[in-house]
Parts: structure tokens; C-alpha cells; sequence
């Protein structure tokens, strides 16, 4: 049977199931029986699916058939009693083949216009001698014949004629004389090759004296190309190419996001930044345009590291002071009416003590504690050792491992843990 050269707005949706099941399911050797017109038992099964046409029901009918000296497939044909549309296509019943397939066929006779062809919706078409072709994916899979696959290219070509023959009359008179030229071949003038080429392995082209060799039919199999495996949604097997690393350290990189005050949208301009002796950071820094509200974040550009650190640093000279000190001066819930006269003369206390640190009059030390110990204080004197500072490496408690969200976190063995909750 030959399918429809029409254009497909659109496939068919199942909705339910008009046919009732069978009482007991058939057996698997049993679902795929050879296409045989004498085979009464073998009945298509109607399903009741919307006509992307007209947006009303029609039916959908699926024939599970085998192709004698071939293999299983899936035969559907789509009819809509409302709009006239329909639609048949036909699907492999088993995966993509290890090899794709090339079919070369000599059209000789009227006999070999009535070989009974699949021909998968990944496969492409051709015709040497009129220099014709049918790319793969560009019409749907058929259970035809070689008369059926000309007439449904014919078919296909003179659908929009009407249309350029008002728009384009050039192009319409010269597809008019290639018309003429397909209609020729199925008279079967002279002789002429008919190519199907298969990616996927899964076309067919009958031999009629199966099991004899066909002398006008050339069977080639061979290894799908990289591109041809892309196009079937296949792995390649072919090695792949370790793509070049980038180096972002000089870069500034830029995403959009909303600002955390307003809302409204804004920048995110992020650098990744190597700090001597230490380890890579990532710079993050946000800027609204509507509210002018601005952030700056430091992230560490690794994990967290198997010990803490505590870092001691003892200053002694203002040039120590290598980064920006808060003064409390003027909080207001020590300041005014309702503040307490013994916490603000701690707080100013504190505040003297601060302007004496910085002003090089009082030695201080400066402790810093990271449990995830990814923090950082410069040593000017690296590589050597810093006589002012000490750095100290420490095991985790229980406490501050649960607050980095280690203690529940699996990195090793968790194969073993999940296998008998599958």
C-alpha cells in the first residue's frame, strides 16, 4: 500500500481506547504475524485520537505486522471522518540496528515497481538519473511499493503548484517537466536506480526470490559516520576531543539576576581571582540600576578543607592595618534617649581602644576562626613564614561539622547505602 504524499500538519493524539482488550493477551511470538492478505485473524487495532486538522476525534488504526525475510513493525494510518484528513506512517518494532543500510535497486520491469518497500522516516531517497532526492526526516515512515514511493514524491511535488504557479511561474513550469520526467519512470521506459540509504538499519526493499540472491538488488551495510549517529540521537563511539580548558582568571563574567533590596532586574559581574600562596576565589559583585543598591561577596573557589584554621595575627604597626575597621560612633540604640549610660561607655571605651589600634599606640591581636578553612590573612613575608602570625590547623567538632552540613553528607560508599532502597 502506498502512503499519502501530503503534507502532515500535525500527528495524531490517542485520547482512549474505542476496541475493547482481549479477554487474555496474546502471546509475544503471536503480536507481530505476517502481513498476509488471507490472514482474516489478523485485525488493525482502532484507537479514537484527536485530529490535529480540525481538533476533532477521528481514528487511529495499528497494525502489528512482520515483513517476510525482514523484521517486525508498526503499521498506523490516521483517518478524520470530519475533515477528510488522513495520514499513514509506519515504525520499526525493534531498536536501531548496529549498521546502517544501503539499498541500490535496478528498475527494470513492471515487477520490480510492485517490490514492496519500508522505508523508516530517518532513511533518504534518491534517484541517479534525475538527479532527484529526498532528504532523511523530511517525510514520514511508509509501507509502500517502489510505484507508491514515485507517486507520493509526484504527489508531494504538485501540491503547492497552484501556488507557484502565481507566485514563481519559472520554478512552477520547470517542477511541471520534472513531473513528467517521475511520471516516465513508472512506465518504466528505460531502466533506472532507485537508492534507499538507512542510517538506522531499519528500510527494507523486498527480494522477490528470497531466498535466492537478487541480481538487481545491491545490499551494502556499514558503520554509521559521527554525524549520522548525532542524527539518529545516537553516542558517538568515536572518541571525543578533550575541548581546550578557558582560562577565566582573566575575565570578568556577567549573568542576569534580581536585586535582593528591590527586586527589580540587575547585574552580576563575577572573576575568579588566584590569591598568591593561598587558593582561587570567586569575586561576586551585584549592582541595581533602579535602586542603586550595590553587593560585594567573596566565595571560595574550592571545597571545604579537611581541617579548620585559626589564624592569630599580631599587630604592632599601623601598616599591619591592611583592611577596613568598623567604628561604632554613632549606633542609634546607643545613642539618645533610650540608650544605657553603662553600655555606651563601654561601646565608646571600645571605640578609643579602636582609634589607638589604629593609630599604632596599642599592640593588638587579631584571631581569625574558620572551621571550613578557606580563610585567608596575606603573609608579606611568603614564601617565608610570618614571625608575626601563627596559623593553626585543627580537627572539627561534632557542632561545627553540623553547621557546614557535613555530618550528613555521604561521599564515600553511598552505592552500597542506596542499592537495597531500589
Amino acid at each position: 500500500m502506498a502512503a499519502s504524499g501530503a503534507v502532515e500538519p500535525g500527528a495524531a493524539v490517542a485520547t482512549a481506547a474505542a476496541s475493547p482488550a482481549p479477554a487474555q493477551a496474546p502471546a509475544p511470538e503471536h503480536l507481530f504475524r505476517p502481513i498476509s492478505a488471507e490472514d482474516e485473524e489478523q485485525q488493525p487495532t482502532e484507537i479514537e485520537s484527536l485530529c490535529m486538522n480540525c481538533y476533532r476525534n477521528g481514528t487511529t488504526r495499528l497494525l502489528l505486522t512482520k515483513v517476510p525475510f525482514f523484521r517486525e513493525i508498526i503499521v498506523s494510518s490516521f483517518s478524520c471522518e470530519h475533515c477528510g484528513w488522513n495520514n499513514t506512517e509506519i515504525h520499526s518494532a525493534g531498536r536501531i540496528q548496529d549498521q546502517g543500510v544501503r539499498y541500490a535497486l535496478t528498475v527494470r520491469t513492471q515487477e520490480d515497481m510492485n517490490r514492496e518497500v519500508v522505508k523508516t522516516d530517518s532513511a533518504t531517497t534518491s534517484i541517479p538519473e534525475l538527479d532527484f532526492e529526498i532528504p532523511a526526516f523530511t517525510q514520514k515512515g511508509a509501507l509502500t511499493t517502489v510505484e507508491g514511493l514515485i507517486s507520493r514524491a509526484i504527489s508531494g511535488l504538485e501540491q503547492d503548484q497552484p501556488t507557484r504557479r502565481a507566485n514563481e511561474e519559472a520554478v512552477a513550469e520547470r517542477i511541471d517537466e520534472f513531473i513528467v520526467r517521475l511520471k516516465e519512470l513508472k512506465r518504466v521506459a528505460s531502466p533506472f536506480t532507485l537508492i534507499i540509504d538507512d542510517p538506522s538499519g531499519n528500510s527494507f526493499v523486498e527480494n522477490p526470490h528470497a531466498p535466492q540472491k537478487d541480481h538487481a538488488l545491491v545490499i551494502t551495510h556499514y558503520n554509521r559516520t559521527v554525524q549520522q549517529e548525532e542524527m539518529l540521537g545516537l553516542q558517538a563511539e568515536a572518541p571525543e576531543e578533550k575541548p581546550e580548558e578557558e582560562d577565566l582568571r582573566n575575565e570578568v563574567l556577567q549573568f542576569n539576576t534580581n536585586c535582593p533590596e528591590c527586586n527589580a532586574p540587575a547585574q552580576t559581574n563575577m572573576k575568579l581571582v588566584q590569591i598568591p600562596h593561598f587558593k582561587e576565589v570567586i569575586i561576586m559583585a551585584t549592582n541595581c540600576d533602579s535602586c542603586g543598591h550595590r553587593t560585594n561577596e567573596v566565595k571560595s573557589g574550592g571545597a571545604v578543607e579537611p581541617l579548620g584554621t585559626r589564624i592569630t595575627f599580631h599587630i604592632t604597626h599601623p601598616s599591619d592595618l591592611t583592611r577596613d575597621v568598623l567604628k561604632v560612633t554613632k549606633n542609634p540604640f546607643t545613642l539618645g534617649d533610650s540608650s544605657n549610660p553603662g553600655q555606651m561607655e563601654k561601646l565608646r571605651e571600645f571605640s578609643q581602644k579602636l582609634d589607638q589600634i589604629l593609630e599604632g599606640n596599642m599592640k593588638a591581636h587579631f584571631i581569625m576562626n574558620d572551621p571550613a578553612g578557606n580563610s585567608y590573612l596575606q603573609n608579606v613575608y611568603a614564601p617565608e613564614d610570618d614571625p608575626e602570625m601563627k596559623v593553626e590547623h585543627y580537627k572539627r567538632t561534632f557542632d561545627q561539622n553540623e553547621e557546614l552540613g557535613l555530618n550528613d553528607m555521604k561521599t564515600e560508599g553511598y552505592e552500597t547505602g542506596l542499592a537495597p532502597q531500589r
